[in-house]
């Protein structure tokens, strides 16, 4: 019984620790060795503040340089990058069992009970175009937990895991 609140803590540790998911999508045609400069969308509408979009472009900038991609005025492609907040509802639910074996039937009930509010996630579209040539060529959809209370620093890390994790996969193997 000692180590119920042990194991509960364990469990919100882990519910709190949700990490960063990430589509890919590409186009098969394309030559990701041709494309060695980017740029960003002028009209670009993040959906983020402009604090928070800051925050996430420096990232892109930083894990794009490490890449070895250069940011240019005359681009080779350019980032389209949007994103989108909603709730998470949490599963609760019902279940009714029985059984048994010989002469014996047992049964019971379980129910479910959600611990903690709905989760508010984050999901962020980074899209790369090559406006001159095929349009639309790669594609990453990411989504994580998102704390609109967050302070700065947290923000901060958290935009960079995102980019880092959504950039692992780019240029994809073909």
């Amino acid at each position: 019984m000692k180590k119920l609140p042990l194991i509960l803590l364990l469990l919100l540790l882990l519910n709190s620790c949700y990490t960063v998911q990430v589509n890919y999508d590409y186009e098969r045609k394309a030559n990701f060795e041709a494309y060695k400069t980017y740029d960003y969308y002028s009209d670009m509408d993040t959906g983020l503040s402009a604090l928070d979009t800051r925050r996430l472009l420096n990232a892109m900038d930083a894990e794009m340089k490490a890449k070895g991609f250069e940011l240019s005025a005359n681009p080779d492609f350019l980032i389209d990058i949007k994103s989108d907040e909603f709730r998470e509802a949490q599963n609760s639910n019902v279940g009714i069992g029985m059984g048994g074996t010989g002469r014996t039937l047992g049964g019971g009930v379980s129910v479910g009970i959600p611990l903690g509010n709905n989760r508010l996630s984050r999901q962020i579209i980074i899209e790369f175009v090559d406006e001159n040539k095929m349009g639309l060529f790669w594609q990453a959809v990411s989504e994580s937990a998102y704390n609109p209370n967050s302070k700065p620093e947290t923000r901060e890390a958290q935009f960079q895991k995102i980019v880092s994790k959504v950039l692992e996969a780019y240029p994809p193997k073909q």
